[in-house]
């Protein structure tokens, strides 16, 4: 009877150990997943700004990651180079923006269309993920206050300034990797999701 309980306890805390594990993958799931430790602390501030809006980070130098695609709109360009599947169910697509205007920018035409999701302001709210062969189109996940599971501009880029962001997306099925990303006048991305680990 011994060996039988503790054979049903090692279940339960293996059931824990990946149970807090899937906690930690969806809490972290903002960086590019590429292991070093400048994406572990984006993830990490994304996730804790998202609370207190306050997720902007501007730097004058682009971003040295592998990029996947680039679409551009006038004088901003949106950099692409994340888009990985995670085990939630989801896709977490990342990249930075760039500002090469003389004016501020500050994203108010990337604005949901959704009356749920209009409150998020300057934000990446109104981005989607288009599956052409599947033909269907992923709007951004929100939580359930309605704010959405993206980058919110807490300010304007300034001219020459570049910010780094993220959206989360349902999962296309399995075998659906290449996807068009929108967001805005911006033309569609064409990006191919990795697997994340």
């Amino acid at each position: 009877m011994d060996l039988r309980h503790t054979h049903k306890g090692r279940k339960v805390l293996a059931a824990v150990a990946i149970t807090t594990g899937l906690v930690l993958t969806v809490a972290g799931c903002g960086g590019g997943g590429d292991g070093k430790s400048k994406a572990d602390s984006s993830a990490s501030s994304s996730t804790a700004s998202k609370e207190d809006g306050s997720d902007q980070k501007s730097s004058q130098t682009p971003s040295t990651d592998k990029v996947l695609a680039t679409a551009k709109d006038g004088d901003i360009t949106v950099t692409i180079t994340s888009a990985v599947r995670d085990p939630g169910g989801f896709v977490t697509v990342s990249g930075n923006v760039r500002n090469d205007g003389a004016k501020s920018w500050l994203g108010a035409n990337w604005v949901s269309d959704e009356r749920e999701l209009r409150k998020n302001g300057g934000s990446l709210a109104g981005a989607s993920l288009v599956d052409t062969e599947g033909k269907k189109k992923y709007l951004i996940l929100r939580d359930t206050s309605g704010r959405c599971l993206c980058t919110k501009f807490s300010g304007q880029i300034s001219p020459g300034s570049t910010a780094e962001w993220y959206a989360q997306f349902p999962a296309p099925p399995e075998g659906s990797t290449k996807v068009d990303f929108q967001v805005g006048s911006m033309p569609p991305a064409s990006i191919e999701i990795s697997e994340g680990e």
